[in-house]
């Protein structure tokens, strides 16, 4: 959202409400603006590979947190920061597309786990390198002072939200 249409709003809300502070409003439509942004660009990429958001997260949970024997639905549910129902229709999605796999355990046949398939595996270490590289983009025009501010403003903000 560019600074003039921000202070267009900004000059439409003191001719409104001049008696209203807006400045948290429009704080908060610019990160939520930005957020959908950085998001749009990342789907991209992702759409461009044959994935989404959610199968990208699932895949990338099970890389970075999985041991060999793999995590449970709800072991990988909590990985993802998602509820069971949801996580349950992304590990379907990706097993219909044999990039992730089931398997029961011998000693307990009701326990299941998902586990990469070697083509799960292949995409990710495919993707991962590109997709940090866009990532380490989107950030560019900021200097690293500047990115140390930002981690920390988000650490507070997120940190504040969660309790």
């Amino acid at each position: 959202m560019s600074d003039r249409f921000m202070q267009r709003l900004n000059d439409d809300w003191r001719r409104t409400r001049p008696d209203l502070n807006v400045e948290p409003m429009l704080r908060v439509l610019s990160l939520t603006r930005l957020g959908q942004r950085l998001q749009a660009q990342l789907d991209q990429f992702l759409e461009s590979n044959g994935l989404n958001a959610a199968a990208w997260d699932l895949l990338l949970a099970l890389y970075r947190s999985a041991p060999p024997e793999g995590l449970t639905p709800g072991e990988l549910a909590q990985a993802c920061a998602v509820h069971g129902p949801a996580i349950s229709n992304r590990i379907a999605r990706l097993e219909e597309r044999a990039l992730v796999q089931r398997s029961t355990q011998a000693q307990d046949r009701r326990s299941v786990r998902i586990t990469l398939t070697l083509a799960g595996r292949t995409i990710v270490e495919a993707l991962l390198p590109p997709y940090i590289q866009l990532e380490e983009h989107l950030v560019i025009p900021l200097t690293p002072l500047s990115v140390v501010a930002l981690d920390e403003a988000t650490h507070r903000l997120l940190a504040a939200l969660d309790d």
